[in-house]
């Protein structure tokens, strides 16, 4: 027995419809402007973190080490 051909026009505008919706879902999660702000979210968020401060005042260190190693280097 055939299919009635206006069934089969609505299964397939159903499935374009939920095709449209998944890759609009798709585009939001992987747009650039959102993943950035993720990703400056999390660094944030570590920041705020024991770990976090340790990291900063480790580079703020290692930092003034390596300038102080350059200013005395070219005084010699």
């Amino acid at each position: 027995m055939p299919r009635d051909p206006r069934q089969i026009q609505l299964e397939i505008d159903a499935a374009r419809e939920a095709l449209a919706a998944t890759l609009d879902q798709l585009a939001a999660r992987t747009s650039p402007q959102r993943l950035r702000a993720q990703g400056q979210a999390a660094v944030q968020q570590f920041l705020q973190t024991p770990a976090g401060m340790a990291a900063v005042g480790a580079v703020g260190l290692l930092m003034t080490l390596v300038l102080v190693q350059r200013v005395r280097h070219r005084n010699d």
